[in-house]
C-alpha cells in the first residue's frame, strides 16, 4: 500500500481507506448500500489491515449513528492500528440545534460520536456541509478548542464550495486556528467538476482529496453499458437520485474508453476507474466501499500497478466535457492560457 500525506499535514493515509457507509446501513439510501453487522464488518477490517488500508470513514449521520457504533465495534481492540475519520453538520434530528456547526452543536457531535465509536480521540472531523447561519468564527474556534482539548487530531471539510473552503482557510490563518487539510468530495470518471476549482485550491492551499463515490455512484463498476437495461439488482434503481446525475452518452463513452483500457491491462473496470483517479494531482487517499468480500478485494486490486500516460491521457478524453463559466475560458482562449501557465 502506497501511503501519502493528507494535505500539507504531517499524518501519512493510505492511497486507498475504507467507507463505513455500509456499516449498520438502514434507510432507503443506507440500507441499499449494505448493511453489514459487528462480525462481518470485524472480517472486512481484517482484510483492510492486512492489505494496508488503515483509515476508515464515517459520518454520524450514516443510519443515524449505526455506522459508527458498528465501526467502534468492528476495531475494538486495535484503536491503535487505525485512523478513523468521521463527519458531521448534517441533520441528526427535527430540533433546531441537531444539524450545523454551531459551537453547541459541534461539541455534542464530537462526544456523541466518541461514545459511538468507543474512543477518546478522532484522528479527522470533517465537517459534512458548509453551514451558512453560523459564523465561520464560530466554527473554527471550536474545532480549536476540541484539538486542544485531545478530542480531534485534524479538521477537514466535505462537499464545500472554493470560496468556503478559502475564506475558512483565511480566518484560520489570522486567528491561528487549525488549517483545514482535507476535503471530501466527489471526483471521478464520470464527474470531474472537482478539477474546475477544488483541485487549483488544493494544490495551492495543501488541502489533500479524500475521494466519495470514485465509481461514479455505483456506475463504473462494468455492469452498466451501452444499449443495456439496468441491471435488476442494481442499487441505482432506489439510489440514483439521491447521487450526483450522470447523462447517459457520457456514460457510455467513458465505459467504452475503459472497455479498451480493461483489454489491455487485463483490469476491472472499476479497477481502472479508481486506479486513474490516484494519478490525479491533490488526490491523497480513495474512499472505497463494499457490501461484502469479494467486492473489497476486488476494489483492493486497484492499487499496485499504473496506468501508462497513453492509456490516462484516453480516459482523459473520453471523461471530459465543457466547463462551465467562469472556466472555460481558461481552457480554450490562448490569451486566458498565458496567464494561467506556470512560471518558467
Amino acid at each position: 500500500m502506497d501511503y501519502r500525506n493528507l494535505g500539507a499535514s504531517g499524518l501519512k493515509v493510505p492511497a486507498l481507506s475504507f467507507g463505513a457507509g455500509t456499516f449498520g446501513g438502514s434507510g432507503p439510501l443506507f440500507g441499499a448500500w449494505g448493511n453489514s453487522d459487528a462480525t462481518e464488518a470485524r472480517r472486512l477490517v481484517d482484510i483492510c489491515l492486512e492489505a494496508g488500508v488503515n483509515l476508515f470513514d464515517t459520518a454520524d449521520v450514516y443510519s443515524i449513528g449505526a455506522s459508527e457504533q458498528v465501526l467502534g465495534a468492528a476495531i475494538k481492540g486495535r484503536r491503535d492500528a487505525v485512523l478513523i475519520s468521521t463527519k458531521t453538520s448534517l441533520p441528526m434530528g427535527d430540533g433546531p440545534n441537531d444539524a450545523g456547526s454551531s459551537r453547541s452543536r459541534l461539541i455534542k457531535a464530537v462526544e456523541d460520536a466518541l461514545k459511538r465509536l468507543g474512543t477518546d480521540y478522532i484522528d479527522l472531523l470533517q465537517l459534512h456541509a458548509f453551514d451558512a447561519a453560523t459564523p465561520i468564527e464560530e466554527v473554527l474556534s471550536t474545532l480549536d478548542g476540541l484539538v486542544r482539548a485531545g478530542k480531534l487530531r485534524y479538521v477537514g471539510v466535505s462537499n464545500f464550495s472554493g470560496w468556503q473552503v478559502m475564506k475558512s482557510l483565511g480566518l484560520a490563518d489570522r486567528y491561528g486556528y487549525p488549517r483545514y487539510v482535507a476535503h471530501q468530495v466527489y471526483y471521478s470518471l464520470v464527474g470531474r467538476d472537482y478539477e474546475w476549482e477544488l483541485m487549483p485550491l488544493g494544490l495551492g492551499q495543501g488541502v489533500g482529496a479524500l475521494v466519495w463515490s470514485p465509481l461514479g455512484w455505483g456506475r463504473l463498476t462494468g455492469k452498466i453499458r451501452r444499449g443495456q437495461k439496468l441491471p435488476e439488482k442494481s442499487r441505482l434503481h432506489d439510489t440514483a437520485s439521491f447521487g450526483p446525475p450522470v447523462e447517459d452518452d457520457h456514460l457510455y463513452r467513458v465505459v467504452d474508453a475503459l472497455d479498451v483500457v480493461a483489454e489491455e491491462t487485463g483490469k476491472t473496470i472499476a479497477q481502472i476507474a479508481i486506479n486513474w483517479l490516484l494519478q490525479r494531482p491533490t488526490v491523497a487517499s480513495v474512499i472505497i466501499g463494499a457490501r461484502n468480500e469479494e467486492q473489497l478485494r476486488q476494489n483492493l486490486g486497484a492499487v499496485g500497478w499504473s496506468l501508462t500516460a497513453e492509456q490516462m491521457k484516453k480516459l482523459d478524453t473520453a471523461s471530459e466535457v465543457t466547463a462551465p463559466y467562469p472556466y472555460f475560458p481558461y481552457r480554450r482562449q490562448e490569451g486566458f492560457a498565458r496567464l494561467n501557465a506556470p512560471a518558467v
